[in-house]
């Protein structure tokens, strides 16, 4: 790009920020010179004047301003460090669109996503969390017994659903990225477990519970990773954690709502000849299944398939745009082989993934929620009727815990998503596990006497669970470049993370009762791991940022051709991880 050209777009933007406040013109001042790539402040003095900003400051100083602040200005929607890869995919047209779209504007039309993804997103996921929980109710209402279960029975019907649940999540996510209608796939899922969970309160035997939940795993396998994929897909880097934590703290309530419901229809017994245990199953399923015919008409698809119906074309240019401005997709173009052949499925993507050591690190992470939060989640019932309730009053008090977890899953999303800082937030709730599982693994032996004081550290487990996972997810989400990558990646650490599952269907050892040891110290111990692997994750990030900075842009430019570091993604030296 020539000098010419930069004063003439220079000119057109400046006489644009006329209209708006001082602050405003600085924000897009900074934004318009990284995406327009000039440095050389003394050199556009005429812009300086055209702006006529009324503090008497220079052009550099108005440049210098925070890096912070800039994330959050309406011009620079998405993080700074990604806009030099964004210049590709943008024409000028499509960069003095995304400047007059104000902070105000930006809002409004993220507010009238959240009101059409995030609930929907929500109830789906409380209800996936419900199906798969539910399990540890029944439990407690008589399934043991019916079905002759004794010793390890119960969790080998646990670790079963995490089999397919862990090995179908890469694959069906990249399924998802190949629909233009994403509520098709989703929907069929939702169909197709619910239908599988109202079936299980059929069963008559250890191995048919066992065949339920291997294909409640399979058809749930591909809901979570492909909730992620979505938000990735709406939302700007800095938005995403808190949209996460709105349907994470879903899995938090659906432990509280798990245990009313179960209390509830417990008292169904006798109903057309049938235990209470056996109706939990079959209300669950039936409502899952009304879920997942509601999901094909109202879980949204894609900005331009919302045109017309709650979108206007504006919005749904802006909505794609920032797409390609914050997440480092170019727009969409056939990919074609030299023979002019489309490519389906980019091998090179999957290779980029599996030998990304973040992802592996992230996955630990992913671990340290997973295990105590599956273990807890199956065995929270057994651990208060231990200390002297009823089953009735043990489903009961399960509610305050779950709802706790909630708010702190909210709140924390909150401050992570404003600081566009995720690492404080994940070690602190590790510690308060760390905490809580050291209060249980010393006074549970004795838990009748300490009901009190467990109780207590039950709750704070909960506070401490449920931050992670929003924060793994946005962290890991956010420092993968593409739409492919992004899909893969995000889904292999789920994967791998919710190996956890099957580690936490088995450390609660009935024989262990009420102590259980292993259970509380195996998930104190993945709580420490995954501190010390998001700390370490972070110097690792903060040392590869660091580095790359030594080189100004047009250093790493001369080195490197801009078809090398756009096929580089995250690990391009332009690229900067978020912290």
């Amino acid at each position: 790009m020539t000098e010419d050209v930069h004063f003439h777009g220079l000119k057109t933007v400046g006489e644009d920020l006329l209209h708006k406040t001082s602050r405003e013109s600085q924000y897009a001042l900074k934004a318009f010179v990284g995406l327009t790539h000039i440095k050389d402040c003394h050199s556009i003095q005429t812009f300086s004047q055209i702006i006529a900003l009324d503090e008497k400051k220079s052009l550099d100083e108005k440049l210098s301003l925070d890096d912070n602040a800039l994330e959050k200005a309406p011009w620079a929607a998405g993080p700074h460090h990604l806009q030099s890869h964004m210049r590709a995919g943008l024409s000028q047209d499509d960069a003095q669109f995304l400047m007059e779209i104000s902070k105000k504007e930006q809002d409004k039309i993220f507010h009238k996503v959240d009101m059409r993804l995030c609930p929907m997103l929500a109830v789906l996921y409380l209800i996936s969390h419900l199906d798969r929980a539910n399990i540890g109710n029944a439990k407690i209402e008589g399934l043991e017994a019916t079905l002759g279960m004794s010793g390890t029975d119960y969790n080998v019907a646990l670790m079963v659903f995490f089999v397919p649940y862990v090995l179908c999540e890469v694959p069906s996510n990249m399924i998802l990225a190949k629909f233009k209608r994403p509520s098709w796939y989703m929907g069929i899922l939702i169909l197709l477990w619910g239908s599988v969970m109202t079936l299980m309160g059929l069963v008559q035997n250890l191995g048919g519970l066992c065949a339920a939940s291997f294909f409640l795993g399979f058809f749930e396998a591909g809901f979570f990773p492909g909730a992620i994929f979505l938000v990735g897909q709406w939302y700007p880097p800095d938005r995403t954690q808190f949209r996460m934590a709105l349907f994470y703290c879903a899995s938090a309530l659906s432990g509280a709502f798990s245990g009313l419901l179960a209390a509830a229809i417990a008292k169904m017994t006798g109903i057309g000849g049938q235990e209470g245990w056996r109706w939990i199953f079959y209300l669950e399923g039936l409502a899952t299944v009304a879920m997942g015919v509601a999901v094909f008409f109202l879980l949204p698809d894609s900005p331009d398939h919302a045109v017309g119906r709650w979108l206007t074309e504006s919005e749904a240019r802006f909505l794609k745009l920032n797409h390609i401005l914050t997440r480092g997709v170019q727009k969409k173009r056939a990919k074609v082989n030299a023979e002019g052949k489309k490519t389906h499925f980019q091998w090179s993507v999957l290779w980029s993934v599996l030998k990304d050591w973040h992802i592996y690190m992230q996955a630990l992470i992913f671990a340290s929620n997973a295990v105590p939060n599956y273990g807890l989640k199956f065995t929270m019932p057994q651990i208060l009727k231990n200390m002297g309730y009823t089953s009735t009053k043990a489903q009961l008090l399960t509610a305050p815990p779950y709802a706790c977890g909630a708010i702190s899953a909210l709140l924390s999303a909150l401050m992570a998503d404003r600081l566009t800082w995720r690492m404080p937030f994940i070690v602190g709730a590790q510690a308060l596990l760390i905490v809580a599982y050291a209060i249980l693994f010393s006074f549970a032996a004795d838990i009748k006497n300490n009901v009190a004081l467990c109780y207590f550290a039950v709750h704070v487990a909960c506070i401490g669970i449920y931050p992670i996972l929003p924060g793994c997810n946005a962290w890991t989400i956010n420092n993968l470049a593409g739409p492919a990558k992004r899909a893969m990646g995000i889904a292999m650490m789920i994967c791998i993370g919710n190996l956890g599952g099957i580690v936490g269907s088995f450390i609660y050892q009935e024989k262990e009762s009420p102590k259980y040891p292993t259970g509380f110290g195996t998930s104190l111990a993945f709580a420490a791991a995954g501190m010390v692997c998001a700390l370490t994750l972070e110097f690792l990030f903060w040392t590869i940022n660091k580095k790359n900075a030594r080189k100004t842009e047009e250093e790493w430019r001369a080195i490197y051709t801009e078809a090398q570091l756009e096929k580089m993604g995250d690990r391009s030296p332009l690229f900067r991880y978020n912290l």
